[in-house]
């Protein structure tokens, strides 16, 4: 082999520590300026999981309703949708195949709210947020079935 191929040869063996540096600045820059805009998506992705829920739910409350003439009473709550519930109201007409195979929680793991009768109508349904408690803002925000949307 002569000189000259041996250096060419040696040349193009590699990445220099240069080269490998304003790769990982471009990386750098790249995650500084995307990561922001994925990390705040997944927040507002829960919420719209929460609203889905709500809205899911409020649709077998009314089918229990029309089935029935009323809704569940609180101590009922939610189960009642899923296995027929016993006290007053009877439901006379409960569907035996029930109205949801399962009660889901919110995306938070917490249990939504059920309240009958209720300040907004004839139910309040809400979730307490990321937070589980009463209140907030943002994505601790109580998200309700009377807001949603708004």
């Amino acid at each position: 082999m002569t000189m000259k191929k041996l250096s060419t040869l040696q040349a193009s063996r590699g990445f220099t520590l240069i080269e490998i540096m304003v790769v990982m600045v471009i990386l750098g820059l790249l995650v500084a300026i995307v990561a922001p805009n994925i990390m705040g998506r997944s927040d507002q992705a829960k919420v719209t999981v929460a609203e889905t829920q709500l809205t899911n739910i409020s649709k077998a409350l009314d089918i229990y309703r029309l089935d029935n003439s009323h809704y569940p009473s609180t101590q009922q709550g939610l189960d009642a949708l899923k296995s027929k519930p016993t006290g007053n109201p009877e439901p006379k007409n409960w569907s035996p195949d029930g109205y949801m195979k399962n009660i889901p929680q919110d995306p938070w793991n917490n249990d939504f709210q059920y309240v009958s009768p209720g300040t907004e109508g004839a139910y309040d349904l809400y979730s307490y947020g990321s937070d589980g408690q009463e209140g907030g803002d943002g994505d601790a925000a109580d998200i309700s079935l009377w807001t949603i949307g708004n």
